[in-house]
């Protein structure tokens, strides 16, 4: 274990110029409320706790060292504000008596909740979580470090304080299916905004922020903190319940301020008057059908809201069905009826106008015989109009023909970026148009990088022009491969490696003093690698183990006689 005593208890980077870390900056001088773990408690002799970075709702959260690991970490400690606290001295926490009661009840929901998270290894969308336990009558939950920047810094420090659809998506697409995936779960984050969306050094948007479900509302006994433009009205009124679709209303926020440069209103205030008006200098720039998306993922009451991710990703994706439906949409777009003001666009205006066009399910379903009828009806209308002009160009169908044969020549498109988007194998699937076009084929490969289920490679290289039915092998990844790291304590060094290399691990080791009770070359017999046996991780994952070294021999040194010898 490192030497705490000359590390800055923020970056843990050695301090060399007095108590101010000259890596990050922090004061380690700087005194914590005795509320807080103070900097250097062990937690689970593993985890040195350094400083304080915030305090939320349910819970506080500490940089860290993890000693086992040799790395940064992030602990978060369930110390629910109100509720919890500590007494001087003591690294217990302290309930209030009203609130032990429901107190181990909010500890349970907090252990589910990270867990749950810990469990599902290919969310690439959320910072990974590895460890939970309990100690000091509270829970913890132990997270990689990452440096990120937020959302809402990020987009400051673009010169006009938003971005275009085409680089939003590719930064936001990729998040709804952790999403999906979290809500199939039973998580809902209930706390999207531009500051719980990060940007990570891989290139990566994650989300930040979770809570328990029960720090989610106003009317909650734990302290609520309302994201203005991004709390849904169901956060505020107990009269509607938190669903999938509050999320949505979040997220669908987020994209509307990244595209439109300012925050929606706040959903309080909507209920009175219910316009988000985009100015028409930056609606020209969205797609209709963004901002149509936006629009059912913005309507007020839950119940009219977008429902669920698959149909929120396929209105953003401008799948078949909703492509045709926006084509009617703007011939009716043309009559004088639905004329607009010329400065501003309302994303919920058009949502509402768009509800009873064909194509549009007011409840949101899986994909159905509607939709199919109205792609085929799409179809149809091609080949019809293509037909006319083919009959223009030559006449009409009575004029004859000298040549008695004539070739046809083959169709040419353009390869789509199947990759850059973020698409499932279902939303390239359910893509008609790319289906009648291409012969599209799958093969699935593990891959550490990507999300299980999304698309990261593609035969042909998006932009060339092939002919007609030419076949696409588009990549779906299987996620990370993993394996059970087996356990090898107290095995020869040769054998514990082979194991470890059998499971597709790499393994390095650290030698530790043997003072002649134990064989050289021998593993460890308590805490004998890194990951630890019965842990599941990535195969290709290096695991660490602890072997004892040869046997040190001494010499006694004999004291020395001051006087000399007779």
């Amino acid at each position: 274990m490192r030497n705490l005593d000359n590390l800055c208890m923020k970056c843990f980077e050695e301090l060399t110029e007095g108590s101010v870390c000259s890596n990050c900056g922090y004061d380690n001088d700087t005194q914590v409320s005795f509320m807080y773990l103070q900097p250097k408690t062990v937690l689970n002799n593993r985890y040195a706790v350094g400083a304080l970075l915030s305090h939320e709702s349910d819970a506080a959260t500490y940089m860290a060292y993890d000693t086992q690991l040799g790395q940064v970490v992030c602990v978060r400690e369930f110390l629910p504000k109100g509720i919890a606290t500590r007494l001087e001295g003591s690294s217990d926490v302290h309930i209030r008596e009203k609130f032990k009661p429901s107190y181990d009840k909010l500890k349970e929901s907090f252990i589910k909740l990270w867990t749950t998270i810990s469990e599902l290894k290919s969310l690439s969308a959320v910072i990974p979580t590895y460890d939970v336990f309990e100690l000091n009558e509270t829970a913890y939950a132990v997270s990689e470090y990452m440096e990120t920047i937020t959302l809402r810094d990020f987009l400051l420090r673009n010169p006009d304080g938003n971005i275009l659809w085409d680089q939003a998506r590719i930064m936001f697409m990729p998040v709804l299916t952790t999403l999906e995936a979290l809500h199939a779960n039973g998580i809902i984050h209930g706390g999207i905004c531009p500051d719980n969306l990060v940007l990570c050094r891989d290139g990566k948007v994650r989300l930040k922020g979770f809570c328990i479900a029960e720090a989610n509302t106003m009317s909650s006994e734990l302290e609520f903190n309302v994201n203005e433009g991004y709390t849904a009205l169901e956060q505020y009124d107990n009269n509607h319940k938190m669903c999938p679709a509050t999320d949505i209303y979040a997220f669908s926020a987020c994209i509307f301020r990244a595209l439109v440069g300012q925050n929606p209103p706040s959903a309080k205030s909507r209920e009175a008057n219910d316009k988000l008006m985009i100015p028409n200098t930056i609606a020209e720039k969205i797609p209709t059908y963004v901002i149509r998306a936006l629009g059912g993922g913005l309507q007020i009451y839950p119940e009219k809201r977008t429902q669920d991710i698959e149909t929120f990703r396929e209105q953003l994706n401008a799948s078949p069905t909703v492509q045709a439906a926006a084509a009617q949409e703007e011939e009716v777009k043309k009559e004088p009826k639905h004329k607009k003001k010329e400065e501003d666009v309302d994303p919920i205006e058009q949502e509402e106008n768009y509800r009873g066009y064909p194509g549009y399910d007011d409840k949101p379903k899986k994909k159905n015989g509607t939709k199919i009828a109205i792609i085929i009806l799409v179809i149809l209308i091609i080949a019809a109009v293509g037909a006319g002009v083919y009959v223009a160009k030559n006449g009409g169908f009575g004029k004859k023909d000298d040549n008695t044969t004539q070739s046809v020549a083959t169709a040419q498109y353009e390869v789509p970026d199947f990759v850059s988007a973020g698409y499932t194998q279902s939303d390239i699937e359910n893509n008609g148009a790319w289906n009648k076009q291409f012969k599209l084929t799958f093969v699935s490969k593990y891959s550490k990088d990507v999300e299980e289920g999304i698309v990261f490679e593609q035969s042909i290289e998006p932009g060339k022009k092939v002919d007609e039915k030419t076949e696409i092998q588009l990549t779906v990844s299987k996620g990370v491969q993993t394996e059970t790291v087996p356990n090898v304590a107290g095995q020869s060094l040769k054998d514990a490696t082979k194991a470890l290399e059998d499971k597709g691990f790499k393994v390095s080791t650290v030698e530790i003093y043997n003072d002649g009770s134990h064989e050289a070359n021998t593993v460890k017999e308590s805490y004998a690698s890194a990951p630890a046996a019965g842990e599941t991780a990535a195969v290709g994952e290096e695991v660490v183990l602890q072997v004892y070294g040869e046997v040190q021999s001494t010499t006694a040194v004999e004291p020395q006689n001051d006087a000399g010898t007779d």
